[in-house]
């Protein structure tokens, strides 16, 4: 019998598939460990700058003024199933937690913060979407939005 060595492939191209593939593993890994963690660090910050939103990547601040407090209130989504989330259209969704946007039931597009969906605070925007967010305490929030907003524009 005769072997005959096949000749080696040229170094380069393997080598840059390996590192391609390990980039894009690193970047994927963050990226669900920055979920993981906004899973159970996310918060609402209610101040005069606005509602700013803090977790992952959909976090945001949204000036008082383009929300309408007077139309926002508190729901139990088990009871509100136009409002129940239908399709992420560009979101996270882990287990109990959806942050991101979504499409909800009833048609309308919201930008969510779910953690609980029994304790909701939902308010509509002047923007063309609303806004679903979870709280420990929805009254005492939406209470702050008020109030805040009510400051704000008295010192106008």
């Amino acid at each position: 019998m005769q072997a005959f060595p096949i000749p080696p492939a040229s170094g380069r191209g393997i080598l840059w598939f390996f590192i391609i593939i390990i980039v894009v593993l690193s970047g994927v890994t963050l990226m669900l460990g920055w979920a993981a963690w906004s899973t159970r660090n996310s918060r609402a910050e209610v101040s005069p700058a606005g509602l700013k939103l803090v977790g992952d990547l959909w976090g945001r601040t949204i000036p008082l003024d383009r929300l309408e407090l007077d139309d926002a209130r508190i729901v139990d989504l088990r009871g509100e199933p136009d409002l129940v989330p239908r399709r992420r259209t560009m979101g996270t969704a882990l287990g109990g937690y959806s942050a991101g946007w979504f499409r909800l039931r009833g048609g309308e597009k919201a930008l969510l913060y779910l953690t609980d969906r029994r304790r909701v605070v939902y308010i509509p925007t002047l923007d063309g979407y609303s806004l679903l967010v979870s709280q420990d305490d929805p009254r005492r929030f939406l209470d702050a939005l008020h109030e805040t907003a009510g400051n704000t524009t008295e010192g106008e």
